[in-house]
């Protein structure tokens, strides 16, 4: 029984001009990279597909002739900052071409840049909308940072340029400011980046280990390098976080989801590591103030005992001079009253004096006998008598 066949080449002919005639012109599709290369001769290849809620649902093989790809290539990296790379949502201008040897595929001629970042910002907005409405945006500035932090992990890509310079700079400050630091390694871009960086987060937690902060160091890149930190589920849990979370992600025009729900956010991590310092600077120069505050305090406050000291010695000083004063002149009169009643003083004067046998001062004839022996004391000497006789004299 003979049947009806065409051959392959035949057929594959036929499927290529159905596949041309059904799409004679180019098209604009929306499909996402999940595989590219540019090979040595210019040719850039790349694997487009588009996945939903249950997976992968189309994949599609697809090239850039040199001839377009030297200008495509700068061009969309010149708007995105970002060369085409896997993860990319991409629009591109596409025409249908079927090969009778390497089957369908599609040529592309165009790739719409302001598409991919068009798309991503969509997204970054969702994702804020999403996190206010759910009361997240707000509850990383709640927690408190301690007043000196000490103790810091850091989520970064070890080969890092931002990671290498926040070190550098933090162990080289001008002031001698330690802290510790340790690192857990995770991816900082591309479709694993969020997945990764949430891993990192996790591993901190269950180290057992007592962080202060946790600080996530990117240091920089393309738009959509950085478009990972606008994820939805990286920026929840950094915003649920149970330690102040600390990012430094991007340059100076960077902003993203993540720095919008951290504890604290700046630009670069040479920046973080100057934020960090400042907060060991600002409590030195405010120790450095109170130390001047209290000198400044215990000075007066010794001039202020050692003039009433002065003060209490002057007066007792002159109490005492005084009470002294009075004690001299009143010694002064008591002298004068001594000298004056000295025998001696009245013998000088021409007198004499005159004593019994037991040296007592006669003070008249009155208990003497004869032949009692008495002494007259002159000023230059005595004369000793015997009584030949007692004549008393009458009262005038």
């Amino acid at each position: 029984m003979e049947r009806d066949f065409i051959d392959l080449f035949e057929f594959q002919t036929r499927l290529k001009q159905g596949i041309e005639s059904l799409f004679p012109n180019r098209l604009w599709i929306k499909a996402e990279i999940s595989a590219v290369k540019a090979r040595s001769g210019g040719h850039c290849y790349l694997e487009l597909s588009q996945s939903d809620d249950k997976g992968l649902v189309a994949k599609v093989n697809a090239i850039i002739w040199a001839s377009k790809y030297r200008f495509i290539a700068p061009y969309f990296e010149s708007v995105t900052d970002s060369p085409l790379q896997e993860g990319m949502t991409v629009l591109v201008e596409v025409q249908a071409n079927f090969s009778q040897l390497y089957g369908f595929s599609l040529i592309i001629n165009d790739v719409d840049p302001e598409f991919s970042l068009g798309l991503k910002e969509l997204e970054r907005q969702k994702t804020i909308e999403r996190l206010t409405s759910e009361g997240l945006m707000d509850l990383q500035k709640e927690l408190a940072l301690p007043r000196l932090p000490y103790s810091f992990a850091v989520i970064s890509a070890p080969d890092a340029a931002g990671y290498r310079d926040f070190v550098r700079h933090l162990d080289e400050n001008p002031y001698g400011f330690k802290v510790r630091t340790e690192l857990y390694q995770a991816l900082m871009q591309g479709t694993e980046c969020p997945s990764s960086v949430i891993a990192a987060l996790d591993a901190v937690m269950n180290s057992g280990k007592q962080y202060d902060a946790v600080l996530i160091l990117r240091g920089g890149g393309s738009k959509l390098d950085l478009a990972c930190f606008d994820d939805y589920q990286m920026s929840a849990v950094v915003a649920q976080y149970p330690l102040p979370v600390l990012t430094a992600i991007g340059h100076d025009q960077d902003y993203h989801v993540c720095d919008m729900v951290a504890h604290e956010y700046v630009k670069t991590p040479t920046a973080l590591a100057d934020y960090i310092i400042g907060i060991y600077e600002d409590e030195d120069a405010g120790l450095s103030s109170l130390e001047n505050r209290m000198r400044l305090a215990v000075s007066n406050r010794l001039y202020r005992e050692e003039a009433l000291l002065d003060s209490l010695a002057a007066r007792v000083r002159g109490g005492f001079s005084l009470k002294i004063a009075a004690l001299e002149s009143a010694l002064q009169v008591l002298q004068t009253r001594i000298e004056s009643a000295d025998p001696r003083r009245i013998l000088h004067r021409g007198y004499a004096l005159a004593v019994d046998a037991d040296g007592v001062v006669l003070k008249g004839v009155k208990g003497l006998s004869k032949g009692d022996c008495v002494s007259v004391l002159y000023s230059d000497g005595r004369v000793e008598c015997t009584v030949d006789d007692v004549i008393l004299e009458s009262k005038v």
